[in-house]
């Protein structure tokens, strides 16, 4: 997950959580990922606004993965060909 700029200079920044949905073990636990959303008055807003990406960039990195996939499959695919031949 990215730190998200937004167009009004917020950041959306990735949050885990991981929490005991109850007391019996078989009910396990609960793990969930989610954005907060922090503005620059938060301490932290400067180091993490040097890395965040506006949402056009997140997706153009999107994009190109999608798009480099395919040849990360095939090759893949040619080495493991070339593996059981071995």
């Amino acid at each position: 997950m990215y730190v998200i700029r937004l167009p009004d200079g917020t950041l959306r920044v990735p949050h885990g959580v991981l929490s005991e949905s109850g007391h019996d073990a078989a009910e396990g636990r609960i793990i969930a990922q989610a954005y907060v959303e922090i503005g620059p008055d938060d301490p932290d807003y400067d180091r993490l606004l040097a890395g965040s990406l506006t949402e056009a960039e997140l997706e153009e990195k999107r994009r190109r993965w999608r798009d480099e996939d395919g040849d990360l499959q095939r090759a893949f695919e040619e080495w493991k060909a070339s593996r059981a031949e071995d």
